[in-house]
């Protein structure tokens, strides 16, 4: 399948959704090799676009949270998209069924994987896999991946980081605590052999039939239209451009910005501070939070305030009750710390 569209796919399946329509399971691969960032990232900060420019590598942006991270043919990627009251109301439970058919294949397969929560598939210490979530028009989806394996050197030069001494880090840490199919083997195992176990075991995990089928041309039609806009600039480079505007500098303003990690992920907070009030902030990480509409909220709920815990937390704490956010790893408390350490740099 082209690049774009195996991330498309499934967004098309959940955006084209009826309520009459049945849930879905995709399996796929891309023919080519392209870089794909979370929802929430900001492209320029995450990928080295020269070197991906200069590779022929694209790059996409997905609807779901986490990472930048290279997707290759050696990856097949499985995609649920099912109405929301038929998966587990807490994301938690979420992941957690999600992952049951992927460390029950390779189990099968005799590799003793497990699901180290929230998101992370692993062996013996090892990640195998991640998971990630999203709420799009009426479905829940859940997408992760049956790692055969994995270009290592790729995915080390695809991410920005501040120095190559940083990116020797990065190498040296994805050899030593990132595993494979192949590696765990010893062997690449044949494809359909692996597809048709990860089939049976959701099949088990449900209690429920499965039957093939194709997409429906409602479905298709949206497909074409998210091709599209998955490789517009301004789908792409959102982030970025929101943290550009009207930025003025003068005696009484000051732009900041600092990153604050999380159990569920890392959070960058760029903010514009006049007289110490934050004028304008924007969020951004490849944590994962649901409704992926309320990172919005969070950022608005925070402008006029002063860079007070007290105040800043209960802004937050108060957008997660209205909204009903969902948020592994990353708590209201975490939020707060990112955005204090930003506005922190105002007095460095």
């Amino acid at each position: 399948m082209a690049p774009v569209r195996s991330q498309t796919v499934y967004h098309a399946v959940a955006y084209a959704m009826a309520p009459t329509d049945p849930d879905t399971i995709i399996l796929v691969s891309p023919m080519n090799p392209y870089v794909c960032i979370g929802c929430h990232q900001d492209i320029e900060k995450e990928v080295d676009l020269s070197y991906c420019k200069a590779k022929g590598l694209p790059v996409f942006r997905r609807e779901v949270g986490g990472g930048a991270v290279y997707l290759d043919a050696m990856q097949v990627f499985t995609q649920w998209i099912f109405h929301h009251d038929h998966v587990p109301p807490g994301i938690e439970e979420r992941f957690a069924l999600h992952a049951r058919p992927v460390v029950e294949t390779y189990h099968a397969l005799g590799i003793p994987a497990y699901l180290r929560p929230v998101n992370d598939i692993q062996v013996a210490g090892k990640k195998i896999g991640g998971m990630g979530a999203a709420r799009i028009g009426i479905a829940e989806v859940l997408v992760t991946s049956l790692m055969f394996d994995f270009d290592v050197e790729s995915m080390t030069q695809v991410l920005k980081v501040s120095s190559e001494k940083m990116r020797d880090k990065v190498h040296q840490g994805l050899r030593q605590y990132m595993t494979t199919l192949t590696s765990e083997l010893g062997r690449t195992p044949d494809r359909a052999e692996v597809k048709a176990l990860y089939v049976d075991q959701c099949r088990a995990a449900m209690g429920r039939e499965i039957v093939p089928g194709t997409l429906t041309e409602r479905e298709e039609t949206m497909a074409r239209q998210l091709d599209e806009r998955f490789v517009a600039a301004d789908w792409l480079y959102q982030q970025a451009k929101s943290r550009k505007s009207s930025v003025k500098i003068h005696q009484d303003v000051v732009v900041v910005e600092a990153a604050h990690k999380a159990p569920g992920g890392l959070i960058r907070v760029t903010a514009r501070l006049r007289e110490k009030r934050i004028e304008e902030l924007s969020i951004s990480g490849d944590f994962t939070l649901l409704p992926m509409t309320a990172l919005r909220e969070l950022e608005q709920a925070t402008c006029g305030l002063s860079a007070e815990h007290d105040l800043l937390f209960e802004a937050v704490r108060a957008v997660y009750k209205s909204s009903g956010i969902q948020s592994p790893g990353v708590t209201p408390e975490d939020f707060t710390q990112a955005i204090l350490a930003a506005t922190a740099q105002a007095r460095a």
